[in-house]
């Protein structure tokens, strides 16, 4: 029997401390493109500023909240947050091909964006791998108000057995999928 479930994972909404300095950022440093910005109350029953920005031709894949009534103080590194409530890790997002990634990846050191891991190989079965899971190249990074964005290509695949496949088609040996 088949259960009702969403098609896909469309955006992420994330606070920020400083809009302007984020719309410049995820524009300079990742190629978004601002569709469009709204105050606080502009409708009834939302108390905080939105800021819609996408990367191709759906209105939005990120939104950037503000609440103009809020004391912002500096986030912890994920690394070093040990106290609080459970907080958002990470967003990630997909390049087409591992020659667009490298492109980005060189983009984002010229732009000066503070990596905090990779560039790495999630992989347990390929020798160049970090022991890690997915099958797939990537770098993590911090925005200005230290969110971690993954940047990442050629996510493996689960075929119908279960069995993992690498971007490559190659089908990784070792892997398993614990629910079909």
């Amino acid at each position: 029997m088949n259960r009702p479930r969403p098609a896909r994972m469309q955006h992420v909404a994330i606070e920020v401390s400083d809009t302007d300095r984020s719309v410049e950022w995820y524009r300079r440093v990742l190629g978004f493109k601002l569709t469009e910005r709204h105050a606080a109350f502009e409708v009834e029953g939302i108390p905080v500023e939105l800021t819609f920005m996408r990367l191709a031709n759906v209105h939005h894949e990120i939104v950037l909240v503000h609440n103009p009534k809020k004391t912002y103080r500096t986030k912890p590194r994920p690394e070093a947050d040990f106290d609080g409530p459970p907080n958002f890790h990470h967003a990630a997002f997909e390049c087409d091909n591992r020659d667009d990634w490298l492109a980005l990846l060189d983009r984002i050191r010229s732009e000066g964006a503070e990596i905090v891991r990779g560039p790495i190989l999630h992989s347990f079965v390929q020798p160049r791998g970090d022991g890690s899971w997915g099958e797939n190249e990537a770098v993590y990074i911090l925005d200005p108000d230290g969110h971690r964005i993954e940047l990442f290509c050629d996510l493996a695949t689960i075929d119908s057995d279960g069995t993992h496949v690498s971007a490559a088609g190659i089908r990784l040996q070792g892997t398993e999928t614990e629910e079909l």
